[in-house]
This record gives C-alpha cells, sequence and structure tokens, in this order.
C-alpha cells in the first residue's frame, strides 16, 4: 500500500468517526463536514445557554438563603427538570409538585431522595401547557422553592 492510499485510507476513517460522532447520514466529505459545523455551532448555542442558567442560578441562591441548584432541559413532549438542595426540606416536594399541577405538567417519571439532601429529577409532560419554555419552568420551580423556604 503506496503511502498515498494509506492517507486516504486514513482521512476517510476519521471521516466516519466525524460522522458518526456527529450523527450525520450523509456521505460525502464535504456534506459530513457541513454537519459537523452545524452541529458544532448547535453545541455552543447550547453552552451558551447552560452558562446563562448558571449565572440565573448563582443568582438566585444568593438572593435565596437556601443553596438551591434548578436545572430545567426541553424534551421533545415536556421537560427535564432537577432540583437540588444541600440538606433535607421536609414538604418541598409537596411545593414542587404543586407548582408541576398550576404549570399544566404531568408528572411522567420522577426520582426523589430526601434523606439528606433533597434530589428531585422529575419528567413533566406537557398536559395543556402551550408555548412554555425552559425558562419558564425554571423560574417557577425557583418561586416555589422560595416561597416554601419564606414559610418554613
Amino acid at each position: 500500500m503506496s503511502s498515498k492510499d494509506r492517507k486516504k485510507a486514513s482521512v476517510y476513517r476519521k471521516l466516519q468517526r466525524l460522522r458518526s460522532a456527529i450523527n450525520s447520514t450523509s456521505v460525502n466529505k464535504t456534506s459530513i463536514i457541513v454537519d459537523a459545523s452545524r452541529y458544532i455551532e448547535e453545541l455552543k448555542e447550547k453552552v451558551e445557554m447552560l452558562n446563562q442558567e448558571i449565572g440565573t442560578s448563582q443568582m438566585s441562591t444568593s438572593q435565596n438563603p437556601l443553596p438551591v441548584q434548578v436545572t430545567v432541559e426541553t424534551l421533545e413532549k415536556g421537560f427535564l427538570i432537577n432540583v437540588f438542595l444541600e440538606k433535607n426540606c421536609p414538604g418541598l416536594l409537596v411545593s414542587v409538585l404543586e407548582t408541576f399541577e398550576e404549570l399544566g405538567l404531568d408528572v411522567l417519571d420522577a426520582r426523589v431522595s430526601c434523606e439528606d439532601s433533597f434530589q428531585l429529577e422529575a419528567i413533566g409532560g406537557e398536559s395543556n401547557a402551550e408555548g412554555m419554555d425552559a425558562q419558564m419552568v425554571k423560574q417557577a420551580m425557583m418561586q416555589a422553592i422560595s416561597k416554601w423556604s419564606e414559610n418554613i
């Protein structure tokens, strides 16, 4: 095998790995590279959005006496909601679930731990929540936690 053939085979393997990494169905080099560029732009947007969420979460925790982390990710039909507080908070689960109801979200799946800390991971499906976005859900969760913490 000549040096040129080895180089060509190496480039082909690398393109196939790139194609696999970005879940592209394209077959020619140009299309794979265009798909990769789009994928990188999407990742940049996600990083920017996550950085904004972190900033919002940090601002909210500095105003709230309880250190709390709330993240909301948009799913195809609903949201993935994560809530974490460093200490156990009796009664908080009820407030969170009431917020789901107020938002018109059905709890499709949930994992909760209230032993040493409060951790909730839930999938809320939209039943009648047209036009709602992840930021609205996050704000509602933060308000529920804030309101709950004022009552303890």
